[in-house]
Order: structure tokens, then C-alpha cells, then sequence
């Protein structure tokens, strides 16, 4: 991969950093000399496997485990990656989660349990906010720069789910809040992509895939690292770029 950037010294923290977009993430800024510090799950032996996969092909990369759905795993993991590595330039607010192999109606008001609800808020809205107030004085000290994973259902009805979707409109909402919070030390954006070919779903059904697919101009899917080339680039080199979700779906009918 050709250098755009010379991350050498640098320090990012990629939360659910082990699959899909955010391992695509992990190792492009790698790539551009960044160490990274690659969340996960505690006990994921193949998040484990895959950190060890990338240290051989030369990446300076790291294990950090820890559930950011849960409020006391969340701090601790990141204040031991501030506390080891002594910095922190780049937090990418990536993990996330569905709460389900495959897409529910919206009109299924019933599987919109509390316990759905409480599971989907607790990784994909509250995990982003608990990791930004963990970093931000690491975040402070290097003038660095949060991205959040977002989705492009976020502003549509589309989406695994109806929590789904209401979980990443809170997110966009609160990039710009914490753009405004951290002003002007710290920048916040958000990208917001479209249908992703990724492990998730590629459990998809046929049909929803190819109607996702459809719907975008370019007429295919997005792949991980169409969207970490843009998360590093809000990162890295959007210096007057703030408050911002970018919208990654190829154009869509």
C-alpha cells in the first residue's frame, strides 16, 4: 500500500478492531506507521489469532480487550491503552452491534424488547460516549481526533432493525454534540456507511443483498477498506473537518 501518511509515533485505539470495518481500519493505519491498539471482546481467541496474523505481516499492532457495552470494561480498557502506551491520537468509535443474525420488519414492534433495546443503545450509543469521555484528556494532550461508525440507516427506515436505526441517528446527533464538547482540541466525525460486504452480512439473505447492492449507483456493496480509507482520512488529514457524518453508500436511489 502506498504511504499517504507518516503515522510514525502515532497511538490510535480501534474499538470491535478485529472484523470487517474495523480491522480494515487497524491495518491501514498500521500500515501508515500508527501503532494500534485493536479492541475486542475479552476471551475472543479469534480476535487473538488475528492480531497475532497481522504482527507477522509487520503491523505494530496491540490487543485491547474489553466490552464497551459495559460501562466499567469500557473505561479500564481505555485508560490501559493511555496508561501503557503513554498517548493516545486517534480513537475510532467502531464497535457495534445488531443484536440479531438477521434483519427484523421494523413493523415487528414486538422484538423491540427493552432487553433488544438496552443491548443495542448499551454498544452503539452509550459505548461511543463512554470511550470518548475515557480519552478525551489523552485526546486533549496530542490534539487528536475521534471517528464513530455510523450508518447510513441513521437517516433512513432502513436497517437490521428499527432500535438498529434509532441507535445510529443518535449517533450522527451526538458526533456533532461532541464535536461542539471538545472544541477546539479535538475534532469529531462520523462515517456512515451503506451496505458493507462483511461477515455480518454476509448471512444477509440473497435478495436483500442484491437490493442493497442495487440501490447504490456504483451497483455493489461497499468494501471494509472503502470505508476505513475514509474513517483514516477524517482521522488523519480532515484538519478543518469537524462535526461532520459522511455518508459511504455509493450514491443511492
Amino acid at each position: 500500500m502506498k504511504s499517504r501518511f507518516d503515522l510514525g509515533g502515532k497511538l490510535a485505539l480501534v474499538t470491535g478492531g478485529a472484523s470487517g470495518i474495523g480491522l480494515a481500519t487497524a491495518q491501514m493505519l498500521a500500515s501508515y506507521g500508527a501503532k494500534v491498539a485493536v479492541n475486542h471482546l475479552p476471551g475472543d481467541e479469534e480476535a487473538m489469532r488475528t492480531i497475532a496474523a497481522l504482527t507477522d505481516e509487520g503491523l505494530n499492532v496491540v490487543s485491547a480487550p474489553g466490552n464497551v457495552a459495559d460501562a466499567t470494561q469500557c473505561a479500564a480498557m481505555v485508560d490501559a491503552v493511555v496508561q501503557r502506551e503513554g498517548r493516545l491520537d486517534y480513537l475510532i468509535n467502531n464497535a457495534g452491534t445488531s443484536g440479531t443474525t438477521q434483519p427484523i420488519d421494523f413493523a415487528d414492534l414486538d422484538a423491540m424488547t427493552d432487553e433488544f433495546w438496552q443491548l443495542i443503545l448499551s454498544t452503539n450509543l452509550l459505548g461511543p460516549f463512554r470511550c470518548a469521555r475515557a480519552a478525551a484528556g489523552a485526546l486533549k494532550s496530542s490534539g487528536g481526533a475521534i471517528v464513530n461508525t455510523a450508518s447510513n440507516a441513521g437517516f433512513t427506515t432502513r436497517g437490521s432493525s428499527l432500535a438498529y436505526a434509532a441507535s445510529k441517528a443518535g449517533l450522527i446527533n451526538m458526533t456533532r454534540a461532541l464535536a461542539r464538547a471538545l472544541a477546539p482540541s479535538i475534532r469529531v466525525n462520523a462515517v456512515a456507511p451503506g451496505f458493507v460486504e462483511t461477515p455480518w452480512t454476509k448471512k444477509w439473505p440473497e435478495a436483500r443483498k442484491r437490493d442493497a447492492m442495487q440501490r447504490s449507483f456504483l451497483n455493489r456493496g461497499a468494501t471494509p477498506e472503502d470505508i476505513a480509507e475514509v474513517i483514516v482520512f477524517l482521522a488523519v488529514g480532515a484538519a478543518y473537518v469537524n462535526g461532520q457524518t459522511i455518508v459511504l453508500d455509493g450514491g443511492s436511489m
